[in-house]
């Protein structure tokens, strides 16, 4: 019986982020490379891609031979782990993937092992080629791929692993039964890893200012408008909210007006500081800055259409696209993850930041941006565990106004 390896991996560039996978067929006996696989996904976190990477992997093997067993090696402890039913799957966007990946072969003809990332450069390279890839808007091909060449000057040869004895005819029953149990183990068995607290964003709108009633354009190239008397009162509610929960431990604020403002009186009440990062300041606007949306569509109907059509596209007079808002979004985030690991932050900001928060979260597409109501001094909330796992815990919540 013909034994493979295959080795696999996955990346996101924000996690969630644009994402990819890689994976290589391996013949143990020769070492020698039998097929390789990577895609560019989309919006996906670091794990689902690397899910994605180990599919891609099983179902190349299977295709070069479905009676030979399969050795997978990872990096990824928690797949590892997962898929050989010592860790629980809870994740839904996971759950369905490695069931699908339990399915390709008989449970039987499988194993998982762990592995350093040195040791699983192969893969790698295929993943970053796919993301590479997806950035320039197309799709990896291996006809300019070099992963094989770079991870054959650093890989180890494998040796192979004693032949597994055939099945009689009679064994098929048993065999059946063992595959669905194994199935079955992915999605619940052994203990959960300790992940630890979450870095938790709370996520503050300002409260309303003059613009806000009539719903007018208001981004970073404004006329940069304080509060009014009511986002002041909507502030001053907020902070009693926060103050009556006790969990915010941290606060970072847009650098402009509305929201230092928002922040300080919240801070004032929790007896905290209040730290400014730039990438939390709204989107700019460009000429539409102070206009309503019937006056944009009056005055810049083509580039208005664009706008809503493109996250690429950039309002009239030298504004900020979504897709760059996202960038400049996506990287204060992580850099906010790492200053903030295991720790409750608010953050004060704007809608497009704040929307932008929660649709990478979902891995949303960026058209979600216009079907999410987010009102003054309302509250949001996302989590992110330290297996790269997201989820959005609250969204625009206003009871405290009430």
């Amino acid at each position: 019986m013909r034994e493979f390896i295959v080795e696999a991996d996955g990346g996101s560039r924000g996690n969630p982020g644009p994402a990819g996978y890689g994976a290589v067929v391996i013949d143990a006996a020769s070492g020698g490379t039998l097929a390789e696989a990577a895609e560019y996904i989309g919006v996906a976190t670091n794990n689902v891609a690397e899910y994605r990477g180990l599919l891609a992997g099983l179902k190349a093997a299977r295709e070069l031979d479905p009676t030979a067993t399969v050795r997978v090696r990872m990096d990824s402890k928690l797949v590892v782990e997962q898929m050989s039913g010592r860790w629980k799957i809870k994740h839904p966007d996971m759950k369905p993937l490695a069931l699908e990946a339990a399915g390709v072969f008989p449970a039987s003809q499988v194993t998982y092992e762990w592995v350093p990332r040195e040791q699983n450069k192969h893969a790698d390279r295929l993943a970053n080629e796919a993301m590479d890839a997806g950035r320039r808007g197309e799709q990896w091909s291996p006809s300019v791929s070099t992963a094989d060449l770079d991870a054959g000057s650093t890989s180890t040869p494998t040796p192979p692993t004693p032949p597994t004895a055939a099945r009689e005819p009679g064994d098929r029953a048993a065999k059946a039964e063992a595959d669905l149990r194994a199935a079955r183990n992915v999605a619940a068995a052994g203990p959960e890893p300790d992940l630890g607290a979450p870095a938790t964003l709370v996520l503050l709108r300002h409260g309303e200012t003059p613009l806000t009633p009539t719903k007018r354009f208001s981004g970073s190239g404004g006329s940069d408008p304080a509060l009014s008397d009511i986002g002041r009162y909507q502030a001053e509610r907020v902070a009693a909210a926060l103050a009556a929960r006790g969990t915010i431990q941290a606060i970072v604020s847009s650098p402009l007006a509305r929201c230092r403002e928002t922040a300080a009186i919240v801070a004032a009440r929790l007896g905290l500081q209040v730290a400014v990062d730039d990438g939390l300041r709204e989107t700019g606007f460009g000429a539409w800055e102070g206009l309503t949306f019937g006056e944009v569509r009056e005055r810049y109907p083509e580039d208005l259409d664009a706008w809503l059509a493109s996250p690429g596209a950039r309002p009239t007079g030298g504004g900020e696209s979504f897709e760059a808002v996202a960038q400049r979004v996506a990287a204060t985030r992580d850099k906010l993850l790492a200053a903030y690991a295991g720790r409750t932050v608010l953050l004060v900001s704007h809608v497009t930041p704040i929307k932008t928060l929660v649709r990478l979260v979902l891995g949303a597409p960026p058209e979600s941006l216009f079907r999410m109501e987010l009102a003054a001094a309302s509250l949001s909330a996302v989590a992110y565990y330290v297996d790269g796992n997201a989820s959005l815990r609250l969204l625009n919540d206003t009871s405290h106004l009430r």
